[in-house]
């Protein structure tokens, strides 16, 4: 195994950039580099280490047991180089230009103003424009620097980072609740009226997993808009599915079912390739990475 004195950092670069983009192929393509170059880089990181980082299933490339293991301190590793970069280089109080976040209207309206403070107070001269769409076609058509998506995309010019497993719940207001009842399991939901945030289909679709049967007849409000859908079940119309830390912080919500496991919302941040050569928009993945991460 090699020694700190004999690290190449390059070699771990190509291991993070194959590990988040899932393909050799791609990771040549978000480094700049052809896909030999990068092969070798991880051979030899795998020689050093003594260990099978990534191996072939049919056409797919799959990280090994050890290569998660090793993943999670080569992302700090990565963090912890870009935020010594800014802090030698003064570059977090000098940046400045514009950096278009696109996220879900509700996470625009409700969890995003903690985490534009913060990066208000590492660049201040930085200008933030928020783009509330749930279409991640605004950072193919340029509209947007960063997204932060429920979804991992598939196109393979973009980076894709997975930063958090958000908990969910269900929500209904006490007045909905002292109206209707409070359901006591699973198979009292199909009594109670539901708020679509959206694609109906895909909602009652999503619940089936989970033993929830809807129809519907359930969903008889709904909207396209996150942010109104969750007012409508503010205001008593029914029961909606809500990220914890937006539903909890609710005074006039309740857990529907409060002891029913949290349902898990994965949080991708999404980015250009530019990442890697843009100051600004690194300077605010990161702080984005590192705010859903705690």
């Amino acid at each position: 195994m090699t020694g700190i004195d004999e690290f190449d950092w390059n070699h771990m670069r190509a291991f993070l950039a194959t590990a988040d983009t899932g393909s050799l192929s791609a990771a040549a393509r978000q480094l700049g580099q052809s896909q030999p170059t990068l092969s070798r880089q991880i051979a030899a990181l795998e020689a050093d280490l003594g260990v099978l980082l990534f191996e072939r299933v049919g056409r797919s490339l799959e990280i090994t047991q050890a290569g998660l293991e090793i993943l999670e301190h080569a992302r700090a590793m990565g963090e912890a180089a870009n935020r010594i970069a800014l802090t030698a280089s003064g570059q977090a109080q000098s940046i400045e230009g514009r950096v278009r976040i696109t996220a879900s209207d509700v996470m625009s309206a409700h969890i995003l103003p903690d985490l534009l403070r913060e990066v208000q107070a590492q660049a201040p001269r930085l200008r933030i424009e928020v783009i509330a769409s749930n279409d991640v076609s605004d950072l193919m058509r340029r509209e947007a620097d960063i997204a932060i998506r429920h979804v991992r995309p598939e196109q393979p010019d973009l980076i894709a980072k997975l930063v958090q497993e958000a908990p969910g719940h269900f929500y209904a207001s006490s007045a909905y609740l002292n109206r209707m009842g409070h359901p006591e399991s699973k198979s009292d939901l199909p009594n109670h009226d539901f708020i679509s945030f959206g694609d109906t289909h895909q909602m009652i679709a999503y619940l089936e997993p989970l033993g929830i049967h809807l129809t519907e007849d359930n969903f008889r409000l709904g909207s396209q808009n996150g942010v109104v859908a969750w007012e409508y079940a503010k205001h008593g119309f029914g029961i909606a599915p809500m990220s914890q830390n937006v539903g909890d912080v609710a005074s006039e919500m309740e857990r529907v079912l409060p002891d029913m496991d949290p349902f898990e919302f994965p949080i991708w941040l999404v980015a250009h390739r530019e990442l890697h050569t843009s100051r600004r928009i690194r300077l605010v993945f990161d702080v984005l990475t590192k705010f859903f991460s705690n």
